[in-house]
């Protein structure tokens, strides 16, 4: 019985050293929110939809061209807010980048992150990935009051915000496309 305990808290502690140790700890929080990223994320019911009404805000993408969001105004938009050194935002960056490829002309991604555009965009290279991403450079809209990332916000072309999600999800899901495609107002 007492070898048994010796054994779980030898464990332990490995896990606790493990996790201390950020070249071991990042590539495990990846995997964990791997995990998390598997959830399509929820819909959020039609009396409690925010509406986003003021669309000014600049954003300097990572090539350096400045973009309005009031130009997509009317338009189906994702916001994801990111960052590359953040494990649950590497971890649903795959379904992001997928979302993404089939999706590109028909919705507006802006995928913003505070970090220098260099870094962004090494990050980006490194791992294949093919959207842009922009650098805040006006405050943003008041609807999107981001405290943790990574946050996701679909907006309709109304300007309702049909998801708000914090934390990794599966962007690429059947939910999720069936979601596009009907306020796209396509078949299913």
């Amino acid at each position: 019985m007492k070898s048994n305990l010796n054994f779980k808290n030898i464990i332990f502690v490995i896990f606790i050293v493990v996790m201390l140790v950020p070249q071991t700890r990042k590539p495990i929080q990846i995997w964990l929110n791997k995990g998390l990223a598997l959830f399509s994320p929820s819909t959020i019911d039609e009396n409690e939809q925010q509406v986003l009404t003021d669309y000014h805000w600049v954003l300097k993408s990572t090539s350096g061209g400045l973009v309005n969001l009031e130009n997509y105004k009317g338009q189906v938009i994702l916001v994801n807010f990111w960052a590359t050194w953040c494990p649950p935002c590497i971890a649903e960056m795959p379904s992001m980048q997928a979302l993404y490829k089939d999706y590109k002309d028909k919705v507006t991604f802006v995928f913003v992150s505070n970090e220098s555009p260099a870094d962004v965009q090494k990050f980006l290279n490194e791992k294949g990935y093919t959207f842009e991403s922009y650098r805040p450079t006006t405050a943003s809209p008041e609807v999107f009051d981001v405290t943790s990332i990574p946050r996701t916000f679909l907006i309709d072309k109304s300007g309702h915000v049909i998801i708000d999600k914090t934390g990794a999800a599966n962007w690429s899901s059947k939910e999720v496309r069936k979601t596009l495609d009907e306020i796209l107002g396509e078949e299913i």
